[in-house]
């Protein structure tokens, strides 16, 4: 039951720490990692669904971004038939998962987060080839993983032991959390490691069962984390991997009498339509289908006309660039005092025009690939648009290479209504807009209909106190990047169309996945 209490409490949470691969030795140990990820290229992988393996024949190739040529995994897309047949069977083993032990869950959660931490190279390596991620991007995504399954566990001995309630004369009063039942993981390749743990963990320490339908530009990646849970101890029913299309698993999968719970992490339009189908009752379903979703951004800093500009500008590159912008919570407007506008467009022009492009194995590469041929297609025709609605200052193309890459690129003088500072492009493109003043920044910054996050760099005291009161953003931070929230530090999640505001990473999150249950007791 989740009421039971947890009797030896866990160390107080840390972060892990994550590398930076400057050193000739963590380098070495990175190729070496890449080598023996490299030696599974091409394996074919199976889904997992009733605590077995099952082949269809139908396969999906998931490839390597910055060389498509090389095929890192080859994956079994579930049908109809086998996706009904995965949230059926979680459904009926819930009953007995969610009477484990709390302290059992707990246990299997920081097993798995051993696990990860055990084989983090391997990890880092995966993530460099199917996700396009450079070594220090990868690194820090295996870190929140890991990061989630620690943080999540610590949670859910709070939770196993709820705050006293006020005592009635003549009664014992209390509540008690339950889990949902059987629920969705839907978690997107830009972090598709640590999302994807965070969603599965959350649901699984809590008492859910799930099923996992992983992105399929990143499915390998998901065929590891199932391998480490199965490792870990957790039992083969508690959890499905169900690789396929959106239409054909995606939606069954949402619109299932039997599926609880969905939690969701991607774009706007997909977030919508799951809520959209979600919100139907189906036949013989007893419950409102409750919809975790973190969507998109477009994401803001202001830079006032008091700010250290050198830090700004760095701030900015890092938010914009980082992992070629492919982060919801990516700077893709930058909003600038008309006062310091021109020398911060002529340093951020030259910090832009530093930055190297390539295979992102090659440690002096910044930037990697973006995803996909489509993605690479998407940002370059909002680059053309974007050389309509501005003035190109950086970039504005295609990066040389066999693989997806793109110029950072800068759009300078854009104005609020044109679409690239509407419209997420999720690709490195940053708009960058003059603003009077501090005012005119702020009314900018929040002409958006998302709502992740945003960043302010000023000295002056009385415009952060008015950036915390009126910039309308889930994630605020002041005198830095916009990008790098930590778990534990920085509950993430956001406002308006960037969805439900979760706040993955704090200590709320685990009540989407649970339920109160209130109970008075004569005595």
């Amino acid at each position: 039951m989740t009421t039971t209490a947890v009797s030896r409490p866990l160390a107080a949470f840390t972060n892990e720490p994550v590398c930076a691969f400057s050193r000739p030795e963590e380098i070495q140990a990175a190729r070496a990692a890449l080598k023996k990820v490299r030696a599974e290229f091409g394996r074919e992988y199976e889904l997992w669904i009733a605590g077995g393996r099952h082949k269809t024949g139908d396969l999906l190739s998931s490839v390597n971004p910055a060389r498509p040529s090389e095929i890192v995994g080859r994956h079994h897309r579930a049908n109809a038939a086998l996706a009904a047949k995965a949230i059926e069977d979680v459904h009926a083993y819930f009953p007995e998962w969610s009477r484990t032990p709390v302290e059992t869950r707990v246990n299997l959660v920081v097993r798995a987060a051993s696990i990860i931490r055990e084989r983090k190279l391997e990890f880092d390596a995966w993530l460099v080839c199917e996700a396009g991620k450079t070594w220090p991007e990868a690194d820090a995504d295996v870190s929140e993983a890991i990061d989630f399954c620690e943080y999540y566990a610590r949670q859910m001995q709070r939770f196993a032991s709820p705050p006293q309630l006020v005592q009635m004369p003549g009664e014992r009063d209390e509540m008690v959390y339950l889990p949902l039942g059987a629920g969705i993981i839907i978690p997107p390749w830009n972090f598709p490691l640590a999302i994807m743990t965070g969603m599965s963990a959350a649901a699984l320490v809590t008492g859910n069962t799930i099923v996992i339908k992983p992105s399929s530009e990143t499915p390998t990646i998901a065929q590891k984390l199932a391998e480490v849970l199965l490792e870990a101890g957790f039992p083969p029913r508690s959890f499905a991997l169900c690789t396929g299309s959106g239409s054909i698993v995606g939606d069954l999968l949402v619109e299932h009498p039997k599926t609880r719970f969905i939690s969701f992490t991607g774009s706007r339009d997909v977030g919508l339509r799951i809520n959209e189908l979600a919100a139907k009752p189906r036949k013989g379903q007893i419950w409102i289908k409750r919809v975790v979703a973190e969507m998109g951004g477009k994401d803001a800093i202001i830079i006032d006309r008091e700010a250290d500009l050198d830090a700004a500008v760095a701030g900015v590159v890092q938010s914009a660039y980082g992992y070629q912008g492919q982060k919801c919570s990516a700077c893709s407007r930058a909003i600038v005092d008309q006062s310091v506008y021109d020398e911060f467009l002529q340093k951020l022009q030259a910090k832009v025009a530093a930055l190297t492009v390539g295979p992102p194995e090659e440690p002096e590469n910044y930037m990697g690939p973006v995803i996909s041929a489509g993605a690479k297609k998407t940002i370059l025709d909002y680059i053309e648009t974007g050389k309509r609605e501005g003035r190109l200052v950086a970039g504005g193309d295609a990066a040389p290479g066999d693989g997806y890459f793109v110029q950072p690129t800068v759009i300078a003088d854009v104005d609020s209504k044109a679409r690239i500072f509407q419209e997420e492009i999720f690709g490195p493109v940053l708009a960058v807009t003059k603003a009077r003043d501090f005012d005119h920044a702020l009314a900018l910054a929040n002409d958006s209909e998302y709502g992740l996050t945003g960043a302010v760099y000023t000295r002056n005291p009385e415009k952060i106190r008015r950036a915390k009161d009126e910039f309308f953003v889930g994630n605020l931070y002041i005198n830095r990047k916009c990008t790098g929230a930590m778990v534990g530090a920085h509950p993430f999640g956001g406002f308006n169309m960037s969805g439900t505001d979760s706040k993955a990473g704090g200590p709320d999150y685990l009540l989407q996945f649970l339920q109160p249950k209130s109970i008075g007791e004569k005595i």
